[in-house]
């Protein structure tokens, strides 16, 4: 008997049984949504009516089979016809009542049944007499489009499902759905677990399939990626994994991350099987709506399809700056930053509960440990279920204990990964120049072990014991571009200076009467600048800068100009008696400047003394006499011995000007009449003529230094176990001043003491290498080799859990990634390591370029977060290490070898396609 012939294995109730059943159903039955109602052609149902209200049942009123020919426009495709009216044109009836009267009288072969869902409308609830009507098609072939009808209650889901069964999708194809439109643009239905209502679906409306080509892309994706520089890429076949990712700029701290992620087993087997897909969280208010997760899985897919040797991540970069604007731009950050990020993002997109329950913690309150910390873990998984749960997460006990009445607080927390300090030395180890008294000796670049938080006097002391220089008697300048960029008080701190810069200690003999005085050399130009509103001329720095101290009564010009030649005798040759010097023009305004410049370094007392005229001898006295005779209305700056003076310092090798502290002239005075000066120290330069420089100077000789025996010395690189790390974290200590504990027995805050201690440990653990060291007065990268193993990590020591069945809980892990960093606070670069779950090598990634790599490279001090693998959940290379891994680490592995293939890419086709998918 089949579905559509009139019942004929039992006879009917009775006509009055018949109607009072039907009637009982029409009457009690409430719509509820998604319930099933069916459509009966009218005419037919009154006829039936008619009929079990006769009495009869050989009446000529008999209805036969259930017939809706009349409710069809066609029978061929039996679509309703358009405005049909309930009561006038067909009845609804529940399902029960439906199954009831085709069982007693059947349906006309061949006639579908009208089955159609109450559907939860706004404000009301109906039978969806019309369904939606969907057009059909794949991404590849557009031409070919059939039709379809779902209810508004169906989900996106069943909407996959038909169209893998309408065109034939092989079973496993990852698939997306896209909806058209009128217009050609698209939008992703992202989720399909949503209803056809909730999706914004109507009638009309095109339904595009897509499939995941071979190589992890998407053929909608395929013509916005970046293609990489070889036209062998399509046929490119090489091992999954050994991938390279391109730099976009600066991104290298994301392709480091990404290197590790994708190789750690379980997270990378979980997105090729694709369980993702059913556990994509779209409502989490935490989340991303799943497109954290769908551009990580895309970025895995195609590094492990063996199609590519690079990706360029472009889509999931977009993506981590759409949801974490830190990440925005093209600045450097932290790999371990983009980790906890993405850790934390996957694990929210992908959190199995929907609904997170509020829980209420409790204290230990002296409860067994074991007890308190599978309530934590049960507590922690009921409102965080996710593939990153089961890898990455494990279990801290926290104990505190008030340092007032002695409270213990103990809680069980849960951790994602463990951020170790790395032991932090209290010396630090400097490089400066020493510049001694002695004029004709050279720099001595010097190597001192100072405190890391003393001051530049513990500096001073530090090179006094090598150079047998008072300290007091050293002065401590930054040299940057021949100038002095800082020249620092004894009581500043060492932080101030940074490794970087170029420290120079000058020994000076510094006393109450004299005057310090900073020199810098510069080289005028040929010609003078008129261009900035003077006659004077413009000049360059060169050379070291120099600190000299001298007697405030010996600041005339003469006294200097002989300090100035005598300081720099090692490299300044004097002209000989028998060379002629050309004189210069008189120069009005350098003689206005030198009277500047005395005056700024020199008291009230000493200002007459150093405008007198300098001493003569007999003969050129009388002959001041003879000529002061012939003029003796002169003034006092135009009689003969200061003419006579000025001439000779006419003749000099360089001429002498006040400066700022950047070796510029100062164009004004301050208050009477004294030089600018930068705080009470005066700069003075030299002015050379570029003919005299080349002819007196010797710029070699000048740049020349030697190196103490201290540099000598090779410096010890520090190196500390991994163990040590571990045992440091887990060491008491005092919480700080801004990070208090509310102590519940002292209602206060507390500076309590603080016990981190491993409860239980991940399948995969990742270890931070706190690196970066911050504190209120330094910040530094600490460059230590911390010696990790690469095989058997036992944490059977520390780890505070057991295993009830052998006492032991399985904790030795195998490293299988590292992420590197290099270089300083500002700068730097990141690159990994990673072991190929298949084939068991070690691999270097640096961005697009991948090379082999040896187990004995992996271990430096630029390891920055380590993935280590539980060994019980490890499984063995299901490929045989590469025969041609060579010895070198610097052939790349990740080059095209193999042969071409003649098999087509799928979705060659949907570069030409004309519509554009967004949102993607």
């Amino acid at each position: 008997m089949t579905a559509n012939s009139r019942c004929s294995a039992a006879e009917p109730p009775g006509l009055e049984s018949q109607r009072r059943e039907i009637e009982s159903l029409l009457r009690e039955c409430e719509l509820r949504a998604g319930d099933s109602w069916y459509v009966v052609e009218r005419r037919w149902y009154e006829q039936w009516k008619e009929f079990v209200e006769t009495g009869d049942q050989n009446s000529s009123s008999f209805p036969g089979q259930i017939d809706n020919t009349e409710l069809f426009e066609d029978l061929d495709s039996y679509h309703l016809k358009e405005r049909l009216v309930e009561n006038e044109d067909f009845m609804l009836v529940p399902a029960e009542a439906w199954h009831k009267l085709l069982a007693w009288y059947g349906m006309v072969d061949g006639q579908p049944p009208l089955e159609r869902k109450v559907v939860d409308l706004p404000s009301t609830l109906k039978v969806e007499v019309y369904p939606i009507e969907i057009f059909l098609c794949l991404h590849s072939n557009m031409e070919n489009v059939i039709n379809a009808q779902f209810s508004r209650v169906d989900n996106i889901q069943s909407i996959q499902r038909a169209m893998c069964e309408a065109f034939s999708v092989p079973p496993g194809s990852e698939c997306r759905l896209w909806m058209k439109s009128s217009d050609s643009s698209c939008e992703r239905l992202r989720n399909v677990h949503i209803s056809v209502l909730d999706a914004c679906l109507s009638s009309g409306m095109t339904v595009i399939m897509e499939t995941r080509n071979a190589d992890g892309t998407w053929p909608s994706s395929r013509p916005q990626i970046m293609r990489n520089s070889v036209e062998e890429q399509d046929s490119y076949r090489g091992q999954p994994g050994v991938c390279g990712l391109t730099n976009l700029g600066n991104t290298c701290f994301m392709n480091s991350a990404l290197q590790c992620l994708s190789n750690t087993p379980p997270l990378t087997e979980y997105f090729l099987l694709s369980s993702y897909l059913e556990e994509l969280n779209f409502t989490n208010p935490l989340g991303m709506k799943g497109e954290i997760a769908e551009a990580y899985a895309d970025v895995i897919k195609q590094m492990w399809s063996g199609r590519h040797y690079s990706v360029v991540p472009r889509v999931f970069k977009t993506k981590v700056g759409h949801f974490a604007s830190q990440f925005l731009g093209y600045q450097q950050h932290d790999s371990q930053e983009l980790l906890s990020f993405l850790l934390d993002g996957l694990h929210e997109d992908l959190n199995r509960v929907k609904n997170k329950e509020y829980i209420e913690l409790r204290d230990a309150a002296g409860r067994p440990d074991q007890e308190v910390a599978e309530e934590a873990w049960r507590n922690h998984r009921r409102r965080n279920d996710s593939v990153i749960v089961d890898t990455f997460h494990g279990l801290f006990k926290s104990t505190l204990v008030c340092p007032e009445c002695r409270k213990v607080s103990v809680t069980f927390d849960p951790f994602c990964y463990l951020s170790v300090p790395l032991p932090v030395s209290k010396e630090r180890i400097m490089e400066v120049f020493f510049v001694s008294l002695d004029p004709y000796a050279k720099p001595a670049q010097h190597r001192v072990v100072v405190p890391k938080a003393g001051k530049v006097f513990d500096l001073c002391s530090a090179l006094s014991e090598m150079t047998s220089v008072p300290p007091t008697q050293m002065v401590v300048a930054d040299v940057f571009n021949h100038r002095f960029y800082k020249i620092y008080n004894s009581d500043e701190s060492l932080s101030c200076i940074l490794d970087r810069d170029d420290i120079f200690l000058v020994s000076c003999e510094q006393q109450e009467e004299q005057v310090l005085l900073a020199l810098y050399l510069r080289e005028r130009s040929h010609y003078r600048d008129y261009g900035s509103g003077s006659s004077s001329y413009g000049t360059t720095l060169f050379g070291h800068p120099l600190l000299l101290s001298t007697p405030r009564s010996s600041c005339s010009r003469e006294a200097l100009y002989n300090l100035f030649l005598q300081r720099l005798a090692r490299y300044v040759r004097p002209p000989d008696p028998s060379e002629e010097l050309e004189e210069e023009e008189e120069d009005d305004e350098e003689e206005e400047l030198y009277k500047t410049q005395t005056n700024g370094i020199s008291d009230g007392k000493d200002t007459k003394r150093l405008q007198q005229p300098c001493e003569t001898t007999e003969e050129e006295k009388e002959e001041d006499k003879q000529e002061e005779a012939c003029s003796p209305s002169l003034p006092a700056n135009e009689q003969p011995a200061r003419r006579r003076a000025c001439r000779k310092r006419r003749k000099s090798l360089f001429t002498i000007q006040a400066v700022n502290s950047n070796g510029t002239t100062e164009r004004g005075t301050g208050e009477g009449g004294s030089a600018v000066s930068f705080g009470s120290q005066p700069y003075v330069a030299i002015d050379w003529d570029p003919e005299m420089k080349k002819r007196f100077y010797n710029e070699n000789e000048a740049e020349k230094y030697v190196k103490h025996a201290s540099m000598e010395v090779p410096q010890q690189q520090t190196t500390v176990q991994l163990q040590e790390c571990i045992e440091l974290f887990t060491t008491v200590e005092t919480l700080e001043e801004e990070n208090p504990w509310y102590c519940p027995v002292c209602k206060k805050h507390q500076l309590a003491t603080k016990k981190l201690d491993l409860w239980s440990l991940p399948e995969v653990l990742i270890i931070h290498l706190k690196r970066f060291s911050y504190t209120k007065f330094t910040r530094e990268k600490l460059d230590s080799i911390v010696d990790f193993p690469l095989r058997d990590l036992d944490f059977s020591g520390c780890l505070l859990k057991k295993n009830v069945s052998n006492g032991e809980p399985p904790s030795c892990y195998d490293l299988i990634a590292v992420s590197n960093h290099y270089g300083g606070l500002r700068d730097g670069h990141y690159t990994s390591y990673a072991c190929n779950k298949d084939n068991g090598q070690w691999y270097y990634f640096d961005d697009s370029k991948v090379t082999y790599a040896r187990e004995d490279q992996i271990v430096t001090n630029a390891a920055y977060v380590l993935f280590y693998h539980r060994q019980d959940k490890i499984r063995k290379p299901t490929l045989p290490a590469p025969s041609t891994s060579p010895a070198s680490s610097t052939q790349p592995a990740n080059d095209i070898t193999s042969c071409k293939e003649e098999d087509a890419e799928q979705g060659a086709a949907a570069a030409a396609s004309y519509v554009t998918m967004e949102t993607d």
